[in-house]
């Protein structure tokens, strides 16, 4: 068996209408359907407002207000909760041998933080410590 060497790269005989891949270019394609038309853009202006909410004073009790979250008019529901200086008064009691008087810090709203919630949406309005 005799094998032949290929024939040069340069001898190779070129097909007509044959391009090298280096050459190649694709043929324009047109596209499926006409371009739509853009909208002329829409100038718009966005106001923003913002207001500075007015500060209200509330105390231990009721307080008449305009809710932040539903913006009604309203009288808050108080509920009072025991804080730091509450435990302390009541370890304090205890210490010096009053351990019958323990729960009167407790019981006592001047010893307590009064929360302010709004009837209409339960939302938090504020604390007042004393």
């Amino acid at each position: 068996m005799s094998y032949q060497n290929p024939p040069p790269y340069s001898a190779t005989q070129q097909q007509p209408g044959f391009t090298p891949a280096s050459y190649y270019q694709p043929p324009p394609q047109q596209p499926l359907y006409p371009p739509m038309p853009q909208p002329p853009p829409q100038q718009s202006t966005v106001i923003i407002q913002t207001t500075t909410p007015a500060f209200v004073p509330i105390g231990s009790g009721p307080s008449h207000i305009t809710c932040p979250s539903c913006h009604a008019q309203v009288l808050t529901t108080v509920k009072s909760e025991a804080n730091t200086r509450t435990h302390c008064w009541a370890l304090l009691l205890c210490l010096i041998g009053l351990w019958p008087c323990v729960c009167l810090p407790y019981c006592m709203d001047s010893c307590q933080n009064s929360n302010h919630y709004c009837p209409n949406c339960n939302a938090y309005i504020g604390t007042y410590q004393s």
